[in-house]
């Protein structure tokens, strides 16, 4: 690894507590994928996210995800191909109207969630996910789980797109993550989360079952819902510096 781009999903919570971890998280990363609406955000809260990340030079992306603000977007939900289609231009939109007031620039799309982990396995929602994109702008980068359905998918369309990975969750030995709902499924502490991004650095991860997973990411994502979210941040970004790496966003480059 010799360069990287750190994202981060933002806009998710509009209390005291999440406004403070997000600004401190901003200016250590590279690019921000921004809730639009469907498991999370509103436009007011959208654009204030936004213009935090212009002041800081990130990269915007939307994160739309199942509307489902319950259970935040991670209860899988059986939709068909054009269902999902549907629901992921209209939260684009949303995000590229709000944008558009302050003349700011959609530069990549994520998934959230359990769309997201749905997409990694299934290749009709993966097909769905990238035709949204196309349709907006098929010059969007599309981040995807490193090795997935919905990387392979947009590769095959022509898509950008962006292999992410990830710090600080679990992996199976298939390079899927292990769901949130068991046990052990997000690294809890810094020297876990410390252990598993150099074990990155060098294109593998250990999965749960011990066996060594191949991992070629072109980005690491930063959650801000963990604890000591700021912390882990600043350790990730140092760590990278100190050996070398150049963190730096995809936008405008070869992916």
């Amino acid at each position: 690894m010799t360069r990287i781009d750190l994202n981060s999903d933002m806009g998710e919570r509009d209390t005291p507590e999440g406004l403070a971890i997000d600004a401190g998280i901003m200016p250590l990363i590279t690019s921000v994928n921004i809730a639009c609406g469907g498991h999370a955000g509103t436009p007011d809260l959208m654009r204030r996210t936004a213009q935090l990340a212009a002041q800081s030079g990130v990269a915007i992306g939307a994160h739309p995800g199942f509307r489902d603000p319950e259970h935040f977007g991670r209860m899988e939900r059986t939709l068909s191909s054009r269902e999902i289609e549907v629901l992921v231009v209209r939260q684009i939109e949303t995000l590229a109207n709000v944008l558009s007031q302050d003349r700011l620039t959609l530069t990549h799309v994520k998934p959230h969630g359990a769309l997201y982990n749905i997409a990694a396995k299934d290749p009709a929602v993966a097909r769905a996910i990238v035709k949204a994109v196309q349709a907006i702008d098929g010059t969007l980068i599309l981040y995807a789980l490193a090795g997935s359905e919905l990387a392979k998918a947009a590769h095959a369309a022509g898509l950008p797109v962006v292999h992410e990975a990830f710090a600080d969750r679990a992996y199976r030995a298939d390079g899927s993550l292990v769901p949130r709902s068991e046990k052990g499924a997000v690294l809890q502490t810094e020297e876990d989360v410390r252990r598993q991004l150099r074990q990155l650095m060098m294109g593998y991860v250990t999965s749960v079952e011990g066996s060594s997973v191949p991992i070629q990411a072109d980005s690491l994502c930063l959650h801000t819902d963990m604890p000591h979210a700021v912390s882990l941040a600043r350790m990730i970004r140092h760590e990278l510096e100190a050996a070398g790496i150049r963190v730096a966003a995809m936008y405008n480059e070869s992916v």
